[in-house]
């Protein structure tokens, strides 16, 4: 069943929170997508330990979070079978859109997961499970005062960095700019990652670190499509920056 409410492990939560729950009006296809599909596709985040080997039948698995309706997640998961794609997100109209999209598309390398990534990361995911993340144009809580509650910052990566496997790829991307700037900054400064693009593509703002290295961005890879999200930011006149890093 559809965990509506909030888990058990997710009300324990006593800490700041980088989202705001969101259940929003729903339509009726995603209304039915949900009753139809969770049960088959559909994975709670309640603190219990997941066997990812079995969830994806031995598939390697990318840990995607925050995928809003959906569209990007189903069309990486069509281009590629052969990776397995865990999307958590709070927000229920998107778990309907997404379980639509994966009906129509046929994708059988997706599950989803509703509720707290933090809980899902630190008390469901073995060590060395992944072999990606992806964190696709999160909240950037713009206000000075709400940046801690951003999700890309050092703690979030002591979290998550023991659940990558060696060589896994890591993959971020927003259209505010001060928040890549922080995303590039945060992740640059790990030993465990490495900067496939060091030199960047060409836009960095970022001066020298005092070491010689310079935090780069990548280019857009062809592989990332463009949401509705994205194409209505660059018409605002946003840059995108993507991110990508390696586990060592």
């Amino acid at each position: 069943m559809y965990p509506h409410k909030a888990t058990e492990a997710q009300h324990r939560e006593h800490r700041i929170r980088t989202f705001q729950p969101r259940r929003g009006r729903m339509t009726q296809v995603q209304a039915g997508a949900l009753d139809k599909h969770w049960e088959r596709w559909g994975v709670a985040i309640d603190g219990t330990p997941l066997d990812l080997t079995e969830l994806f039948g031995g598939l390697p698995v990318t840990l995607e979070i925050g995928f809003g309706m959906g569209e990007t997640t189903a069309a990486m998961a069509a281009a590629d079978p052969a990776m397995g794609i865990l999307a958590a997100d709070v927000h229920t109209p998107g778990h309907g859109a997404l379980l639509n999209l994966l009906e129509q598309n046929g994708s059988q390398n997706v599950r989803l997961a509703a509720g707290d990534a933090i809980i899902l990361i630190r008390d469901m995911l073995p060590e060395a499970s992944l072999a990606g993340l992806r964190v696709y144009f999160a909240d950037p809580w713009p206000k000075p005062k709400h940046h801690k509650r951003r999700l890309v910052q050092h703690g979030f990566l002591d979290l998550v960095l023991p659940r990558l496997a060696p060589g896994a790829l890591v993959h971020c991307a927003t259209d505010w700019e001060h928040y890549a700037e922080q995303m590039a900054d945060v992740l640059s400064a790990r030993p465990e990652l490495v900067n496939l693009h060091p030199e960047g593509d060409g836009s960095s703002w970022l001066e020298d670190r005092g070491d010689g290295t310079v935090p780069g961005y990548a280019p857009r890879p062809e592989w990332r499509p463009l949401t509705k999200f994205e194409r209505a930011g660059l018409a605002k006149g946003h840059v995108v920056h993507d991110l990508l890093f390696r586990k060592r």
